[in-house]
């Protein structure tokens, strides 16, 4: 999954432009780009007739503003006698900014993924959700390299599915995700709920959130957006300092807390990664503030995210999915094993 930067939201028609287009980087204006896309030409009274059904208060004044806006910002044309249609570069806009629509999919994707998991920690065996990385044939044995320093560190063990199927330019590499533990977590019936993603610092221990994006549900196109932005920095944890993660936090009821404690603790130490637990009267690291009284934060640094973004720093991965679909367990192989198979 690949998001694009967020809109500057210093930017006007007339300024310079930057790499993306919307004067107002909210839901509204991508469903008023969608509707003119989806029914174009169309004019301003029936989009206000299209914007109203969807629940907006918007007067036919504001509308005509926001079409002004849009055909300064180059995204939206007039038809003599007939409306509005977008141009080439509000689709291209459209595709690449409908993050609201977007993330209604991932919401969804995540609850699935997270409803077939059939990983026991105990027994080490079962289905766990995973993501992926495609590595060119050639920097197969650099791409080793690296995976076998995280096997290595704290953060292991690292567990890798290599497949080469011939569709892909390169090698497709799986790790276990991070939500694979909210999985783990649903099928002894306790219900956990992603509170946002973001980055830390990390040392061998979870030291403090350095960025925290909130958004329901939406922690894997966070990390497609933190790795293609280039924040992370696993390969300073890996020479002996203070690296910078892609972890995602959610919160479960305390009156689990025990029993969610041991989960997490078996799963991290079965499929690698790193836990953080806290009860609600404890000191952070928090994302956002203490949680509730009646739940308990768990921040989990993934070995699917941490492994993706080492192979993004380093030049080696070509393309990734954060939601790379369900994988038994038996699929996956210590990264030394796995880089001996031919």
């Amino acid at each position: 999954m690949r998001l694009h930067r967020p809109v500057d939201r210093n930017f006007y028609p007339g300024r310079e432009t930057p790499e993306r287009m919307v004067p107002n980087d909210d839901r509204r204006t991508y469903d008023l780009l969608r509707l003119i896309g989806d029914n174009e030409p169309i004019g301003s009274i029936r989009l206000v007739e299209q914007m109203q059904r969807r629940g907006y208060s918007i007067k036919g004044r504001t509308i005509r503003l926001v079409l002004s806006d849009l055909d300064e910002a180059g995204l939206t044309e007039k038809v003599a006698g007939k409306g509005r249609r977008l141009t080439d570069r509000g689709r291209d806009e459209l595709e690449r900014g409908d993050v609201g629509g977007r993330l209604e999919s991932v919401r969804e994707r995540i609850a699935t993924l997270t409803s077939r998991v059939t990983y026991d920690p105990t027994d080490d065996v079962g289905e766990l959700v995973a993501g992926t990385a495609v590595v060119p044939e050639a920097e197969l044995e650099p791409a080793f390299d690296a995976l076998e320093r995280l096997h290595d560190s704290s953060l292991g063990p690292l567990l890798v599915s290599v497949t080469d199927d011939g569709t892909r330019d390169g090698i497709e590499l799986a790790f276990p995700s991070s939500i694979s533990v909210d999985g783990v977590l649903l099928s002894h019936g306790i219900d956990s709920r992603l509170i946002t993603a973001g980055l830390v610092e990390y040392d061998g221990e979870v030291r403090r959130y350095i960025d925290a994006i909130s958004g329901e549900n939406a922690t894997m196109d966070v990390t497609s957006l933190l790795v293609e932005a280039g924040r992370t920095d696993v390969e300073r944890y890996l020479e002996g300092g203070t690296g910078v993660f892609i972890v995602d936090n959610r919160e479960f009821p305390v009156t689990r807390f025990e029993e969610g404690r041991d989960l997490a603790t078996a799963t991290c130490d079965a499929i690698g990664g790193a836990v953080d637990l806290r009860r609600p009267r404890e000191s952070g690291p928090f994302p956002a503030g203490n949680p509730s009284w009646d739940f308990a934060s768990l921040t989990y640094l993934g070995a699917s995210e941490t492994a993706i973004s080492l192979l993004y720093e380093r030049g080696l991965a070509t393309d990734w999915e954060s939601l790379g679909g369900i994988r038994p367990r038996s699929a996956f192989e210590p990264a030394p094993t796995a880089r001996r198979r031919p």
